[in-house]
């Protein structure tokens, strides 16, 4: 039996996000291993994914951390992994699990070696795309892709970019995708709730997902309509972007942001707001977008890489500019003026997610590019 590993960053999105793609691996005929972080023997998460039929592997990878020392023992406890497990394919991602899974696949001679790259993160944003760290970043990635037989990205900006960038050989086999798609059975359209208008962000809690702009427009809002509602669900991150505890205290203070923490399951909110806003200021494209539009949501979100791909502007939302909380505060005040327009936009949110987003048709085009549709 052909051995499939799969490499992650952060162990819940084997489960949250490539759950789908694994079963159909499993489905294949392969025994599919998966490796992360925060795996060790006996935690909940790696007996749920163990009883899937996963191969559970624990890894030290440091998701945010900038030590070279622990990164190269991350790049090592992979190659040895692979040496051991003998895979015949490497699919990592997010940074870490590209850029070291795949020279670590390289190294052990891997048969086939794939990279899906889901954001740029951190190191890619604005000046620090320029600064010290983004330049090593981005000289890894060249390392990296030079030796992967496919690379995966989430929205054609992103490939526009590390093409631009010089980050990809000339003869890389290159395939964008809708995301990670969504399982619109799982995300079922929910009746819109009674008054409102309710806005709802999920997100880590780091400024480069525009939470701060989002505290700010909600301000706005309120002020001219003290019935809209603003919730937020998600978590202070170990990231040098993070929020502060105290920002978030004074928002919850002033009642402007109405503070659900993080959530195992996010429909329940989802369901509970009429309005779905997320003002990144990049993504691959945003899963929670898409869990939003499958259950019938009008979204607000930034006219950014892979965020402007979910709405057709004034079809199924509104897009904004980056880093403008005016801006999202008037586009707030339309659902606020119009509460026609959420059930509206909402309809066609999920018709978008059912014709491009559907899960089942992304990891399709996937498997066909790696060989195995």
């Amino acid at each position: 039996m052909k051995r499939f590993l799969m490499i992650a960053g952060y162990a819940p999105s084997l489960q949250g996000f490539r759950g789908p793609l694994i079963a159909a691996l499993q489905a294949r005929g392969l025994q599919v291993h998966v490796a992360a972080p925060d795996l060790p023997a006996g935690t909940s998460l790696r007996q749920a994914l163990e009883a899937q039929g996963l191969v559970v592997h624990h890894i030290p990878l440091q998701r945010a951390g900038q030590n070279p020392l622990a990164d190269l023992r991350s790049l090592w406890a992979l190659w040895r992994l692979m040496r051991r497990v003998r895979p015949a394919y490497v699919l990592g991602y997010t940074i870490k699990p590209v850029i070291y899974g795949t020279l670590a696949a390289w190294l052990a001679r891997v048969p086939r070696r794939f990279a899906l790259i889901t954001g740029l993160g951190y190191a890619f944003t604005a000046q620090r795309a320029r600064s010290r760290l983004g330049r090593l970043v981005q000289r890894l990635y060249v390392l990296a892709l030079a030796r992967a037989h496919g690379v995966f990205f989430q929205n054609p900006d992103d490939a526009a970019l590390f093409g631009r960038l010089g980050l990809l050989a000339p003869d890389a086999a290159v395939c964008v995708v809708n995301g990670s798609g969504v399982d619109v059975a799982a995300f079922a359209p929910a009746p819109l709730p009674a008054g409102g208008p309710h806005f709802l962000l999920i997100a880590r809690l780091l400024g480069d997902k525009g939470v701060r702009e989002y505290a700010q427009a909600a301000a706005q809002v309120r002020a001219q309509h003290p019935a809209a509602r603003f919730a937020l669900v998600g978590w202070i991150d170990d990231n040098p972007d993070a929020i502060a505890q105290h920002e978030l205290d004074a928002w919850m203070a002033s009642g402007t942001i109405e503070y659900a923490g993080r959530l195992q399951d996010v429909r329940p909110a989802v369901a509970a707001c009429s309005v779905y806003v997320l003002p990144s200021y990049r993504e691959g494209t945003p899963r929670t977008n898409l869990e939003a539009m499958a259950m019938g949501r009008a979204i607000i979100t930034t006219d950014a890489p892979g965020c402007r791909e979910t709405v057709v502007d004034g079809d199924n939302g509104f897009l904004v500019p980056v880093k403008s909380a005016d801006a999202l505060a008037q586009a707030m005040l339309r659902f606020a003026q119009s509460p026609a327009l959420a059930s509206r936009m909402g309809l066609r949110s999920r018709q978008l997610a059912e014709e491009k987003y559907d899960v089942h048709k992304v990891n399709a085009v996937m498997l066909q590019a790696m060989g195995l549709g």
